[in-house]
């Protein structure tokens, strides 16, 4: 189950909870002009004047006419007729018993709430007569789980396992509300929240879950746009950014509120020695890529790869060999570094031995400024080895005349060229392949949600994904589902381990549908 998201707020409207009337949020189905809620809850316990806060989320609807043969396949294969949800309750203790949920019905409720809209989806999956508890469980059957403990307490304080009944003892009808009407409200926003992320998302394609189905489609592939992130280099010793051992869980030390403070472009301005003092742990090595990066090289060779969109600083993907017309840097590199004052660039290399002895690397240009106003500063080798902490009545700040390498720091945009291509190559793209990232870190996360429905996406990646929809989670190291799905294509990788890894057993097992765990044997 995945975890509740939410979006802006969306309009309200009143309607009938029981005999009660009260203002709540609703959503609005932009398919069809109707309205969220359009059944009729079951209330008795109204004595409490609970007003319910603004709505948090926004249904961003994506349902509309199907436009591809695989949607329209899709769409005969979920027709059958969907039986409304029971819920039995239990004479005897007055509490109630939840259907088994599994991942079939999800994805098959899921599928019929894109395909068909939001009203003909409520009126297919809720009866006549409801109460909250159905509101609930549907909340479980599209996938989700409500986050608040105290609602989830209420909820569970009347509902009971079905070894603590007997089958006689089960009624359907005469089925009051068990909760008061704040919790109501409450289910009512989550669910929402939970059609919102159902509309606002991808499904997975019913036809592609396999190995084989990948390594077909690599065969026909023209446009492939791969996005990379830290996953795709620690085979090299580079560290990633958000695992135990990943780089933010080793500048806890510096005491900052947040570890992303050392790339936080406010803080740099203030005070770059904070950056200065860490940038040695993420410096590239020189001159090497793995054998990851070659098969992206490979996909470029065969004239397959339409872009490789990129998260990592590294620049190792020239280092592959990757063309720069094929390669988009959307957090910026190494590659390159500019004065903060004066904006004169050169490249980034030249600035590594500072880095290296964690120096403050000085525009050559605003050298002299900066000793006017930094008058203390006797030398320039004095002021490279440390910053003074002392000035902070200067005119300036301490960042003047600092060169600061070209990766794009949180609160600054991003590269022009990411905005300019991605606009393009999400209506060419005819496979994703997203290798080695969290996808933690917006637009770039977005781009999954971005890509037209029908085509397919793969991810190869320790760890799985669970806030994307991906046909093929290939669970392993990136370097190993590399060699393998080479291996399968009967490519070979331009890289020097080549050798070993062309004749390396890999053992790939199916864990789940659509998701597979690489491993050498």
């Amino acid at each position: 189950m995945t975890d509740l998201i939410s979006d802006p707020v969306s309009n309200k409207r009143t309607f009938a909870i029981g005999d009660e009337r009260d203002e709540v949020p609703v959503v609005k189905d932009q398919a069809n002009g109707d309205n969220f809620p359009s059944k009729r809850l079951k209330y008795e316990a109204a004595n409490e004047n609970s007003s319910s806060e603004d709505s948090d989320v926004m249904i961003r609807n994506s349902v509309g006419p199907l436009d591809t043969e695989e949607d329209e396949r899709n769409k005969h294969e979920i027709e059958p007729v969907v039986q409304p949800l029971r819920i039995a309750r239990d004479r005897e203790s007055n509490k109630y018993i939840y259907p088994e949920v599994d991942r079939e019905a999800t994805m098959t409720a899921r599928r019929y709430l894109k395909h068909y809209g939001l009203q003909k989806f409520l009126d297919a999956y809720l009866p006549q007569e409801l109460n909250s508890l159905y509101i609930h469980y549907l909340i479980r059957m599209l996938g989700f789980e409500v986050k608040e403990r105290e609602l989830v307490e209420k909820v569970n304080e009347h509902l009971i396992d079905t070894s603590e009944t007997k089958e006689e003892n089960l009624t359907f009808s005469n089925i009051d509300d068990p909760l008061e009407k704040k919790y109501v409200v409450r289910l009512i926003k989550d669910l929402q929240k939970a059609i919102n992320k159902v509309l606002s998302t991808r499904l997975r394609l019913t036809n592609f879950y396999t190995v084989d189905h990948f390594v077909e489609r690599l065969q026909s592939a023209r446009n492939i746009l791969v996005l990379t992130g830290a996953g795709v280099s620690t085979s090299l010793g580079i560290p990633d950014f958000r695992s135990s051992q990943g780089f933010y869980s080793k500048v806890k030390h510096l005491g900052l509120d947040d570890p992303q403070d050392v790339f936080n472009m406010d803080i740099f301005m203030q005070d770059p020695s904070i950056f200065y003092n860490i940038a040695h742990m993420v410096l590239p090595p020189d001159n090497i890529y793995s054998p990851l990066h070659s098969f992206i090289k490979m996909l470029q060779d065969k004239g397959k790869l339409l872009r490789n969109y990129t998260q990592n600083i590294d620049n190792l993907e020239s280092n592959a060999g990757i063309e720069a017309d094929k390669l988009v840097q959307c957090h910026g590199s190494f590659a390159t570094a500019s004065c903060i004052t004066c904006h004169w660039q050169l490249p980034g290399s030249h600035i590594f031995e500072n880095i290296r002895k964690r120096e403050l690397p000085l525009c050559p240009y605003c050298y002299q400024k900066r000793r006017e106003y930094f008058p203390t500063m006797t030398s320039k080798e004095n002021e490279e080895s440390q910053l003074d902490r002392s000035f902070s009545s200067a005119p300036v700040s301490k960042s003047y005349g600092v060169l600061k390498p070209d990766i794009t720091f949180f609160g600054e945009a991003l590269p022009s060229k990411f905005h300019k291509t991605i606009r393009k190559d999400i209506t060419k793209c005819d496979l994703l392949i997203c290798i080695g990232t969290s996808l933690k870190v917006a637009p770039v996360s977005e781009i999954v949600n971005m890509i037209p429905a029908n085509v397919p996406q793969i991810l190869i990646n320790r760890d799985p994904v669970k806030h994307a929809e991906f046909d093929l989670n290939l669970l392993g190291y990136c370097d190993d589902v590399a060699a393998l799905v080479a291996q399968k294509s009967r490519w070979e990788i331009p890289h020097e381990k080549w050798t070993t890894l062309k004749d390396q057993k890999f053992l790939y097992e199916e864990i789940d549908k659509g998701t597979y765990k690489v491993e050498a044997q």
